[in-house]
C-alpha cells in the first residue's frame, strides 16, 4: 500500500484543488457545499485523546483518490485545450509545424 502522507497535507491539498475547480466564479470556495463537506469531514474523524478513531485512516485514503480525481481532471483539461484539433489544416501549415516546407513547382505554381 502506498504511504498517504499526513492528513494535513492531504487536506491542505484538497483546499487547494477546491480553489482551482471554483477558478472565477462569482463566490469564494470557502462558501461551496464541497469545502464545507471536506471540513467537516476531517474535524469529524479527527484523533482525540478520548478516543481513537478506526475510521481516520479510511477518511484518509478516500481524500487522497478524490484528491488524485481532482488533479487528474484539472490537468485533463488543460491537456485537452493544449493539444484539441483546431479543425483541418493545409498541407503547407501541417508541413510547417513539423520543420518541413513543401517543394515547390516548377514555372511559379504553388
Amino acid at each position: 500500500m502506498a504511504v498517504l502522507g499526513s492528513p494535513l497535507r492531504t487536506l491542505r491539498a484538497l483546499l487547494r484543488e477546491l480553489r482551482q475547480a471554483s477558478g472565477g466564479a462569482g463566490r469564494p470556495y470557502r462558501d461551496t457545499p464541497a469545502y464545507r463537506h471536506i471540513v467537516a469531514a476531517f474535524r469529524a474523524h479527527r484523533v482525540t485523546s478520548e478516543k481513537l478513531c478506526r475510521a481516520q485512516q479510511e477518511l484518509h485514503f478516500q481524500a487522497a483518490t478524490y484528491l488524485c480525481l481532482l488533479r487528474s481532471v484539472r490537468e485533463h483539461a488543460a491537456l485537452h485545450q493544449e493539444y484539441h484539433g483546431k479543425g483541418e489544416r493545409s498541407p503547407e501549415e501541417v508541413a510547417g509545424l513539423v520543420g518541413f516546407r513543401l517543394p515547390q513547382q516548377p514555372g511559379g505554381k504553388g
